[in-house]
């Protein structure tokens, strides 16, 4: 619960502010949302799990080099992989 003392020579939209950033900062609003529904055990299991691939994925990101995208080894020499013909034939 969030407490705030008032002095005596402090104005209410001051003390107001401090409330709420206590308010905030304390993630009471959070918590609230977090609770207002039944959530059943085996869906807040779910949400967990999706969470921290959420989480990793983010991480991952990160710490990943500015350059590696989805091909890290670069492009392909000419002549090798599909060529776009559309047949589905082996390139020989």
């Amino acid at each position: 619960m969030a407490f705030i003392n008032i002095n005596a020579n402090e104005s209410i939209e001051s003390a107001l502010r401090r409330f709420k950033r206590k308010v905030i900062s304390e993630e009471i609003i959070k918590d609230l949302k977090k609770h207002a529904h039944f959530i059943p055990p085996g869906q807040k299991a779910k949400l967990k799990s999706a969470n921290a691939r959420k989480r990793n994925r983010r991480r991952f990101r990160q710490q990943r080099p500015m350059g590696a995208g989805n091909n890290a080894n670069g492009p392909r020499p000419a002549g090798q992989g599909n060529t776009g013909g559309g047949t589905g034939a082996p390139n020989r």
